[in-house]
């Protein structure tokens, strides 16, 4: 049985992951923004935690709750979209939302976690996008576009910094969440089972990488 934290998990993959973790026989650790969330993960037979992963304030207590604990993966999972195509300049909010959520929860999170995960020989898995390469750009989304392609920035540096953590960026693909909307082509079972095969044949060669849940890798990092 393996310990696993993920970092968002109120609704969407979050929530389907903590569920489809717990179902395996695995303690799972689950944040939640909001109170109101919290009894629903719990039914699911997972320990949760309220944190709100857009506020440094609440994320700055996360090691404190987990009181050392060794994690043997971390997800994280949280993250908001932003639709507005190139050419409409996001407001300062706008861009404080998306950003504050998709970036900065990580860099403020990974400094805590990263220990523990280490500590365990474990892996940290921050949730990307196809659509944050440069190879990929068009004019949709790019507020959402930027604020991945710096995650995979946050990724790509921090490996330097934790030269023993198998730390990468995931890809769920374009999936029929709240957020990926019912036209989506994949679907949530498609997508967790994806990624739960994906994460278990990680390997220490994958570091610095973004894995697709079909099992496509991108590497950020020369060797």
């Amino acid at each position: 049985m393996s310990l696993i934290l993920i970092l968002g998990a109120s609704r969407g993959l979050g929530k389907a992951l903590t569920q489809a973790y717990v179902e395996q026989g695995h303690r799972v650790i689950a944040t939640v923004r909001k109170a109101e969330d919290m009894a629903a993960v719990q039914d699911l037979g997972a320990q949760v935690l309220q944190v709100d992963l857009a506020n440094p304030a609440s994320i700055s207590g996360l090691a404190w709750q987990l009181d050392g604990k060794s994690i043997d993966l971390a997800l994280y999972v949280a993250g908001v979209w932003d639709g507005h195509a190139a050419g409409v300049p996001p407001t300062q909010q706008q861009f404080d939302a998306v950003m504050h959520s998709n970036v900065l929860g990580f860099m403020q999170a990974l400094p805590q976690i990263a220990p523990m995960v280490q500590e365990a020989g474990g892996v940290v898995a921050a949730f990307s996008s196809e659509m944050s390469l440069l190879s990929s750009a068009d004019e949709s989304a790019w507020l959402y576009r930027v604020s991945k392609a710096a995650l995979n920035m946050a990724v790509a540096s921090a490996c330097r910094q934790w030269p023993g953590l198998t730390l990468l960026a995931l890809d769920p693909g374009w999936t029929q969440t709240e957020m990926g909307g019912n036209s989506a082509p994949v679907t949530v079972a498609q997508s967790v089972q994806g990624l739960m095969q994906v994460l278990e044949q990680v390997r220490p060669e994958d570091r610095g990488s973004l894995l697709r849940y079909d099992g496509t890798r991108t590497r950020f990092l020369d060797a």
